[in-house]
């Protein structure tokens, strides 16, 4: 193993107690041979720590118990005493395949200029069934700063990403100001030159649940335009915004009208598009 990269997986776990002994064992099942598994329980009220404590006994890997701190708060520790040049961190409610890191690091090898290597998942519901109609294949695809910030593809998923230590370094790890932090620190790492390369393996199986942060409109709307606004001397900054907030709109319009309007208050009528009035047809037919 001694010529083999060795990866540190993260799992940051908190109130996940259904799930994350299927992501712990999901990790402790790769095929890939030189992996240090960190897992950490930042503050759960529930019983993950003792389900998380017997897997630990069994398997041996790194399991620190600590109050409640925040996600990225509690990935730049564990970046900081991880020892692999590659870092993995995972959702404690996702789950990884059992060939996933071993392709993603056999295709960064040799491959510098990728700060980020990330796949395809599977969606599965709480019972880990999965929920998609049909599998829609997404073809590989190299993303730029500029292709992450207006987007122009589909960005990298979460629960695939593999970062290069020196990528994470070279931006200073995770803002724990921003509490949506992938898209961050993606927009970060190729901001400061890397490339993200999104490749076209299914690599894992993304959990969807009642707690998702995604189901939290108004959070990601207000997280990402955070996220944006570190970006406000871009010469795309206005349309990048308006993109999103197009795109925030349309989803919004039915299921949260008053949301909507505040998203509409905030577009500029020179940036309204298709996405603009079809979101105003929902609206006003309620």
């Amino acid at each position: 193993m001694s010529n083999l990269p060795l990866v540190s997986v993260i799992i940051a776990s908190y109130n996940h107690a259904p799930y994350v002994e299927e992501s712990i064992l999901s990790v402790l099942e790769q095929t890939y041979p030189n992996i240090e598994l960190l897992v950490v329980d930042d503050g759960s009220s529930d019983d993950s720590v003792e389900r998380i404590q017997r897997l630990q006994l069994e398997h041996g890997f790194s399991f620190l118990v600590q109050p409640n701190q925040g996600l990225s708060r509690t990935l730049n520790d564990c970046i900081a005493r991880a020892k692999g040049d590659l870092i993995a961190p995972l959702g404690s409610d996702d789950v990884m395949l059992p060939e996933r890191i071993a392709t993603q690091v056999a295709y960064m090898n040799g491959k510098p200029e990728v700060g980020i290597c990330a796949g395809n998942v599977l969606t599965i519901d709480a019972q880990g069934n999965t929920v998609q109609k049909r599998f829609r294949e997404r073809v590989f695809r190299r993303l730029d700063f500029d292709a992450m910030f207006n987007a122009v593809e589909s960005g990298p998923p979460a629960p695939t990403l593999l970062f290069r230590r020196e990528a994470l370094q070279a931006v200073g790890g995770f803002d724990p100001e921003i509490r949506l932090e992938d898209l961050q620190v993606e927009l970060k790492i190729a901001h400061a030159g890397y490339f993200i390369d999104v490749l076209n393996d299914v690599m894992a199986k993304y959990r969807v649940h009642g707690a998702n942060t995604y189901k939290n409109r108004r959070f990601m709307v207000e997280q990402v335009m955070a996220t944006y606004r570190c970006f406000a001397d871009h010469p795309d900054y206005d349309r990048a915004c308006a993109k999103f907030l197009n795109s925030m709109f349309l989803k919004c319009a039915k299921s949260d009208p008053v949301l909507a309007r505040e998203l509409l208050s905030n577009l500029p009528l020179r940036h309204w598009n298709t996405k603009t009035v079809r979101g105003l047809g929902r609206l006003l037919l309620g």
